[in-house]
């Protein structure tokens, strides 16, 4: 059993603490630190080992790049589905694979500052929402 490193409350000695919080670079979903990372929470950039294994592809970054798109296409307060991209970036027949990576890319969108995810016209949590989402611009 490895020795986990405790870390007193508002003692991050650089390394981050009890509270630190990232978003995975892959899923876009928030992480919270852990003692286990605590010797390298600096270059904690996913969330698990599927992440990790999965990485960003093209597809990955054409998603993106297409919300980014069918927003400025639109007026300032209209919202897409993230079907739309998925359909965009997808074949008629494929695009419904795509709705999973469609969300990551909202979600790393928000990260990014970019969008926000609303469900019911309320901006809600991205990595905690569950059903329907839209996305929007990011309003000041």
């Amino acid at each position: 059993m490895a020795h986990r490193q405790r870390v007193k409350s508002g003692e991050t000695a650089g390394q981050g603490g009890p509270g630190d919080e990232k978003t995975c670079a892959v899923c876009g979903r928030r992480m919270q630190w852990r003692a286990k990372w605590a010797a390298n929470w600096a270059e904690v950039r996913y969330c698990s080992d599927a992440c990790r294994k999965r990485g960003l592809g093209d597809v990955d970054r054409r998603l993106e790049s297409t919300i980014l798109e069918l927003l400025a296409a639109r007026a300032a307060t209209s919202t897409i589905c993230p079907s739309d991209a998925a359909r965009a970036v997808g074949e008629e027949d494929t695009w419904r694979d795509l709705m999973e990576p469609a969300r990551q890319a909202a979600r790393r969108l928000v990260a990014a500052g970019e969008v926000e995810i609303t469900q019911g016209g309320s901006v809600v949590d991205p990595s905690t929402a569950k059903g329907p989402i839209r996305i929007r611009r990011r309003r000041p």
